[in-house]
């Protein structure tokens, strides 16, 4: 596999931006932001969804050990539901934008839907970004392990749901169980969830 140049230009800093769970039906949707050296690369840096548990856990460390800045940010199943989960993700970008100890002059995000950060930074959206850009590719494993990680600890709270299998995404055994069990304080409302 090539490895994955570190970030769409190098004449400004520039941050990667990516969430985790928006599909889910129980839990916050994660995002997160990532400035990399110009010259970082690993030949496992890509979409986190392409990547084993295990490596993506090996390459968070890397990435939070190696970055220039990372930061990840949420958004709760409750603003989920008042302000759409569009509208959540973008919010959870901005949150993780936010928390960077350094302000990017530039932005990717992957996908296609993005609104304004901040004014005088440049905001381009790339679909299918993380495969090919390793600030957003490194983005994308940090939204999903953070993610996964919460997911995990909720499980030990709600076991009847599976989620420590499942990560709240909507399958079979997670539907039967809301049919089951009902709803938990982690559950959008708004999501069809049987």
């Amino acid at each position: 596999m090539n490895p994955l140049p570190a970030s769409l230009q190098s004449e400004f800093i520039e941050a990667g931006c990516d969430e985790a769970g928006r599909g889910c039906l129980a839990g916050p949707v994660f995002a997160a932001a990532v400035i990399l050296p110009p010259d970082f690369s690993h030949s496992y840096l890509t979409d986190s969804k392409a990547l084993t548990e295990r490596r993506r856990n090996e390459m968070r460390a890397i990435i939070e050990r190696e970055a220039i800045s990372w930061s990840v940010a949420s958004c709760s199943a409750q603003e989920i539901d008042e302000i759409n989960i569009l509208r959540a993700s973008i919010l959870a970008m901005h949150r993780a934008l936010d928390g960077l100890s350094v302000v990017p002059e530039m932005v990717i995000v992957d996908g296609n839907r993005f609104a304004p950060w901040r004014a005088g930074v440049e905001c381009h959206t790339i679909v299918k970004g993380d495969a090919k850009f390793g600030n957003i590719a490194a983005a994308s494993i940090l939204a999903k392990t953070h993610r996964d990680e919460f997911i995990e600890r909720a499980a030990i709270d709600y076991p009847q749901y599976g989620w420590d299998r499942n990560k709240a995404y909507p399958t079979r055994e997670h539907r039967k169980a809301i049919a089951e069990f009902g709803i938990t304080p982690l559950h959008r409302r708004t999501f069809r969830l049987i």
